[in-house]
């Protein structure tokens, strides 16, 4: 059995995380019916998912990698994209709600 090269392992583990926050932003953008974005997102999709795949097909045992990449980009974007129903925007100036 190979050895595991860090390097290698943080690079699946980022790109697959990165695949599936991409994979949640195009499925976003085909909901909206949004054509330009879709595409976009659907060809960085290609890219990312790529230099996994080519990661870890010399060694299965990277695959471990791949799978909490995914999870913890398709959770990490859907927790950005979903926000409770009266909160601030994205972005917005912190409240001043208790000051006195």
């Amino acid at each position: 059995m190979a050895a595991i090269d860090p390097l290698t392992a943080t690079g699946v583990l980022l790109a697959t995380a990165a695949t599936d926050a991409v994979y949640v932003m195009f499925t976003s953008a085909v909901v909206a019916r949004r054509r330009v974005p879709a595409a976009t997102w659907s060809s960085v999709w290609y890219v990312l998912s790529s230099y996994a795949v080519i990661s870890y097909t010399e060694n299965w045992l990277y695959v471990a990698f791949a799978a909490v990449g995914s999870w913890l980009g398709a959770f990490a974007t859907i927790t950005f994209l979903h926000r409770p129903p009266g909160g601030p925007p994205v972005g917005a100036a912190p409240s001043d709600v208790g000051r006195t």
